[in-house]
């Protein structure tokens, strides 16, 4: 299809959803709504402490990492333990959604990652970050907590590689290209990238650093000084940036960073918007997609049950640990453990804005059969685990 009918097909689909949208319609006004209160929700509560952080890291990648350093781990030719190893456990240090994972995994894809490693890590990113599994442990038991991880670590294994498989040829062309095109290093010792890098990492983690549940946690004067911390960092980050790089380096970093955000933002909020249209935030009576369907389908633990989490749970929106309460809340409404576990796989690693934005770093087809192995695998593993447990 050219591009012309693609974008008169486009334009036609807007007509007919405007010509015919009840607008008038209390649910339908509300639907609406629920877009706007989740973009806003996004905007104040994740941009600046996830999305901004991961910008500027994704940009950082692109600067000052060594794409030889890349490709000698992450690349296809690279030792695959190693490259798929790194990529597949590397959420346990990432509190990150499926959004804010993005901008890292387009990050080292650009820079040589291979295909297959780069998607074991934006899978397991934001899907086995520590706090989600030990929380997942405490509200909804040790066992689907470690089913959740156990899980996850192999879908990311799993998935990668399959993925690394079926797109062997074109992921190899795509090395070749990046090689011809960047064939220029930088000598720098590696501690500098690793250090400036390590500590924009810190940003993201002490920012998003959620609160504990008892005041009396040992964590609790990290969460009341995380912002100070915050501040500590920038200052160090800011000052290593003067004394290790020079002014086109730094220059090129803000520029590597101002393109992922335009490659990323304009998909990822509009897929946050369509999410809150369709779906609704937690708790609300609006969305396109009636709550109480959901709920009425997935009890139980038929293969259909499981589908339709899986499914459902693909196009969800889940800021980072709210997965575990709003499934609290289905399971207490009668959601199976089968199909809990289903969405547990596929809902936080996945959401529309994620598919969106990855649609425009690796494009539809790599990004289809990606959406489908991970509905896929989760609809198994959660039938198979209702029969279990």
């Amino acid at each position: 299809m050219s591009d012309t009918t693609k974008s008169f097909v486009y334009i036609l689909l807007v007509y007919i959803a405007f010509f015919f949208l009840p607008l008038t319609d209390s649910f339908t006004q509300g639907s609406i709504m629920e877009g706007f209160y989740m973009l806003q929700d996004y905007v104040r509560e994740h941009t600046l402490t996830c999305l901004v952080p991961a910008l500027f890291i994704a940009g950082a990648i692109a600067a000052f990492v060594s794409q030889a350093s890349i490709i000698k781990y992450f690349s296809p030719g690279s030792n695959p333990a190693l490259a798929y190893g790194l990529g597949s456990v590397s959420g346990t240090v990432l509190a990150v959604c499926s959004c804010t994972v993005l901008p890292l995994f387009s990050g080292i894809y650009t820079r040589g990652a291979g295909l297959g490693p780069a998607i074991a890590f934006v899978y397991s990113g934001p899907a086995i970050n520590v706090t989600s599994i030990f929380l997942t442990m405490k509200v909804l038991g040790l066992e689907m907590g470690v089913a959740r991880i156990v899980g996850s670590v192999i879908f990311a294994l799993v998935i990668g590689l399959i993925m690394g498989k079926i797109f062997q040829k074109e992921d190899s062309d795509r090395q070749s290209n990046i090689v011809k095109t960047r064939n220029q290093e930088r000598s720098r010792p590696i501690y500098q990238d690793v250090l400036f890098i390590g500590l924009q990492v810190l940003v993201l983690f002490f920012a998003t650093f959620s609160k504990p549940d008892s005041p009396e946690s040992w964590l609790m004067p990290i969460y009341e000084y995380r912002f100070r911390i915050v501040g500590g960092l920038v200052l160090g980050i800011i000052a290593l940036a003067f004394s290790w790089f020079n002014g086109f380096e730094r220059t090129t970093w803000m520029e590597e960073t101002l393109e992922f955000s335009k490659l990323i933002l304009p998909m990822l909020l509009l897929g946050v918007f369509l999410a809150g249209i369709f779906l609704g935030r937690p708790g609300s009576e609006f969305g396109f997609i009636p709550k109480e369907w959901i709920q009425n389908v997935v009890g139980g633990n038929s293969l259909l049950a499981n589908f339709v989490a899986s499914f459902i749970g693909a196009f969800m929106y889940f800021a980072t640990l709210t997965e575990i309460p709003i499934l609290e809340g289905l399971m207490g409404s009668g959601m199976g453990k089968g199909p809990a576990l289903a969405l547990l796989l596929s809902g936080p690693a996945l959401s529309l804005p994620n598919m969106l934005v990855l649609k425009s770093v690796i494009g539809w087809q790599k990004t289809i059969v990606y959406c489908l192995l991970v509905v896929g695998f989760s609809t198994i593993t959660g039938y198979l685990y209702g029969m279990l447990f």
